[in-house]
């Protein structure tokens, strides 16, 4: 079956960076899009990024855009979420998401078929 795994959250002081990796098996990765959402405590799911198969597009969210990269490696069925000028209120918990089509844009946690137990992100200030 579908396994997603998040690795690489921790605590990191206000304005630092992180580099979250999702590592997935028991599916062809390049067929599925990739996306990431994060959960802060008594907050709805909140969509982060998402990649196409390829890789050649992507789209953030509003809160992370221009601070935040989505990518991924194929040959390592990996995608990644590398994050930088981390705020207090980028503290959640974040997942990984998959889904088995060419189309990506979708921000709604519905959409998204298969998904990882998640990694903390706390941000200290």
């Amino acid at each position: 079956q579908v396994q997603l795994v998040e690795s690489g959250g921790g605590l990191v002081q206000a304005g630092g960076s992180l580099r979250l990796s999702c590592e997935a098996s028991g599916l062809t990765f390049s067929s599925y899009a990739m996306g990431w959402f994060r959960q802060a405590p008594g907050k709805e799911r909140e969509f982060v990024a998402a990649i196409s198969r390829s890789g050649g597009g992507t789209v953030y969210g509003d809160s992370v855009q221009g601070r935040f990269t989505i990518s991924r490696a194929n040959a390592k069925n990996t995608a990644y979420l590398q994050m930088s000028s981390l705020q207090p209120e980028d503290t959640a918990v974040y997942y990984c998401a998959a889904r088995p089509s060419s189309l990506y844009t979708f921000s709604y946690r519905g959409a998204w078929d298969h998904w990882g137990p998640g990694t903390q992100v706390t941000v200290s200030s």
